[in-house]
């Protein structure tokens, strides 16, 4: 039995706030540079490059890279084998997030109540989804989601005879959809079984796994590869002005379902796809 104080927690996770917002995780910064190389558009290579402009800016000024912070999402996994003392564990993660964001001048995003709309002053709480896992160790992801691209994203509960094709078209729509007003080039995570819930984590799950990482299981790898050919087929383009890079990846995570349903999340990402991890 380990144990672990939730200060610890704490002061991880406002770092994390700050850096996942100054600082865009490697996976991200290569694919945009390979877009960059890659792109045909003058106009998409030329948006590319300001966007690569801007990262550079934002990690030697230490200043976000973009005016949306986002809400903090985390992502954290607990080893049966941890016991944690100090504070409540969901007190002690909002207060990192409230550090995080008060002390790094993050701007803050949330508000009280979503009819009322009263900000609370310091982009808390976050949306916290835990997981007890075998082990003595914590792994805490901080992924803070903009809304612009947050706003763009579906869940559709489809039959089970609508089977993978349905699902493509499923993706491919929303995508559409989505248009420009995504700030293309996007990262798209796809959630596919589970519930209603489900599909959902799962999606905004995948977006946090690293793009050069294709899916273990080979026909969905297949799927995010069929998936990006098709959606940089749209045309959007970098800033949605047209060009072959609409988007930068596609991560599809899957979970056993019922047998009556096929429940399927596409969580849309613009390029500031933040995420970062440790583990404790």
């Amino acid at each position: 039995m380990r144990t672990i104080h939730t200060d610890e927690i704490t002061a991880n996770i406002k770092e994390m706030c700050i850096e996942a917002n100054l600082q865009l995780a490697q996976d991200v910064v290569g694919a945009i540079e390979h877009a960059e190389q890659s792109e045909e558009s003058q106009i998409g290579k030329k948006i590319l490059g300001q966007l690569e402009e801007n990262m550079n800016i934002a990690k030697k000024e230490g200043i976000p890279i973009c005016q949306d912070t986002g809400m903090a999402v985390v992502f954290i996994k607990i080893g049966q084998d941890v016991h944690i003392e100090g504070v409540n564990l969901e007190d002690a993660i909002n207060e990192g997030i409230r550090q995080g964001y008060v002390d790094g001048y993050l701007r803050k995003s949330v508000v009280k109540d979503p009819i009322i709309r009263e900000n609370t002053k310091d982009n808390t709480p976050g949306i916290i989804h835990y997981e007890i896992v075998p082990g003595e160790q914590i792994e805490i992801t901080v992924a803070p989601k903009g809304f612009g691209s947050e706003n763009m994203s579906r869940v559709c509960m489809l039959k089970p005879a609508d089977g993978i094709e349905g699902v493509k078209e499923a993706v491919i729509e929303t995508v559409r959809l989505a248009g420009p007003n995504a700030c293309p080039p996007m990262v798209v995570g796809v959630g596919i079984g589970g519930t209603f819930e489900k599909c959902a984590i799962l999606a905004k799950k995948a977006l946090t796994r690293d793009l050069t990482e294709p899916s273990s299981i080979p026909y969905v790898a297949e799927l995010e590869k069929e998936l990006l050919n098709k959606i940089n087929d749209l045309g959007f383009g970098p800033g949605g002005l047209g060009g072959r890079n609409t988007a930068l990846g596609v991560n599809v995570e899957t979970y056993p379902t019922h047998i009556a349903g096929l429940p399927v999340a596409i969580n849309i990402c613009c390029h500031v796809n933040r995420h970062i991890k440790r583990t404790l």
